[in-house]
């Protein structure tokens, strides 16, 4: 006995949507050859000349008519499948999380992905770093933070960051402190032919010290021009003889303000200094966030651009270095720019360039 097929008569909508499945170059190949099935099926053709067009089975093709006269377009697309169970859920999650607040194994001083699978027994270790990596934790990270305990933090930092945003008319603002015990490192370089014929160029471990040096900056936050002298020591003595050399240019009747950190070295009980320069106003940082001062950003260049890496067979050797990274870097030195990062989670607070905001200079 012969089944009689269902006729599909479609709709003027119902085509408009098959044509645009079949036309279209993002729909899913499986959708558009389905659509194209339908089309033929609709225009008249039998089962075995669609199959042989759409170069499929007659089978096929009659499992799709049915499909769409019993839901219509919906009825094209894939039926849902259950899948294999879910091995692990929600709860699995919390207890690699609970595992994370208890102490580690004795004899080891932090959890890693193997431990907690150990700990749990019924978890693959695979999982527990899914679930870490889908966390954003990282175990063997290791962050550290200052946090200020100036009672005056507040006060301060807004007393600095003002000067960096809207700075007084007509008044000069710089920003000073010093990089001491900068050493000079004559490094064994050249290169090294490995047993693949691959050469590599570079540095070995091995140094030898040739002395330090103190170097006091001075930066200009309205130009981004650098001031720098070189010393031996870091006592009273150097910050004023390089203070004296960093007010050096300007008009006497300029307003001068410096930002400082706290060492003591910048701030006396009596300060003749200051009494013979009246122009010259000092801004201290809070205690433990020397990152506001913006000297801090180039003093972090110096060492990415300058510094790392350098070999110097004198302390000559290295003032001179340093000299001429300041000559080039004066040549298109240009202000930071102080940003302020709306910050949603736990993360240290926002900081400038290297120190947390973002710098012109790179």
């Amino acid at each position: 006995m012969r089944f009689r097929a269902v006729p599909i008569v479609l709709t003027a909508e119902e085509r408009e949507t098959l044509e645009s499945w079949r036309r279209s170059g993002t729909m899913e190949k499986r959708l558009s050859d389905r659509a194209h099935l339908i089309l033929l099926l609709a225009d008249g053709h039998g089962t075995n000349e669609v199959a042989r067009v759409c170069g499929t089975r007659p089978a096929r093709v009659s499992l799709w008519r049915r499909r769409f006269a019993l839901s219509r377009l919906a009825g094209l697309e894939d039926a849902p499948r259950s899948g294999q169970p879910r091995r692990y859920t929600e709860e699995t999650e919390k207890r690699i999380l609970a595992v994370l607040d208890q102490s580690p194994p004795k004899g080891f001083s932090q959890w890693n992905g193997r431990l907690v699978a150990k700990a749990l027994g019924d978890v693959h270790v695979r999982q527990v770093h899914r679930v870490l990596a889908q966390r954003g934790i990282q175990l063997q990270r290791r962050r550290s933070w200052c946090i200020s305990t100036d009672p005056e933090f507040a006060r301060k930092a807004a007393d600095i960051v003002g000067l960096y945003l809207s700075p007084p008319e007509n008044a000069v603002v710089i920003a000073v402190d010093e990089k001491p015990h900068i050493q000079a490192l004559e490094r064994a370089q050249g290169w090294l032919r490995l047993p693949t014929g691959k050469a590599l160029t570079g540095f070995s471990h091995e140094y030898k010290r040739n002395g330090t040096s103190t170097l006091f900056a001075a930066l200009e936050v309205a130009t981004g021009l650098v001031r720098a002298g070189h010393y031996n020591r870091r006592r009273r003595r150097e910050f004023l003889d390089f203070m004296n050399d960093a007010i050096q240019g300007y008009s006497p009747d300029a307003q001068i303000h410096v930002i400082l950190d706290n060492l003591s070295t910048h701030k006396p009980k009596r300060d003749r200094w200051l009494a013979q320069h009246p122009n010259v106003h000092l801004h201290y940082t809070p205690t433990h966030a020397s990152w506001l001062n913006m000297v801090e950003v180039w003093f972090s260049i110096l060492s990415r651009q300058c510094l790392r890496g350098a070999s110097c067979t004198s302390v000559r050797h290295l003032r001179k270095l340093i000299d001429e990274f300041l000559q080039a870097y004066s040549e298109t030195a240009t202000p930071f720019e102080w940003r302020k990062a709306v910050v949603y989670s736990r993360k240290p607070t926002p900081r400038l360039s290297d120190a947390g905001g973002t710098s012109s200079n790179g």
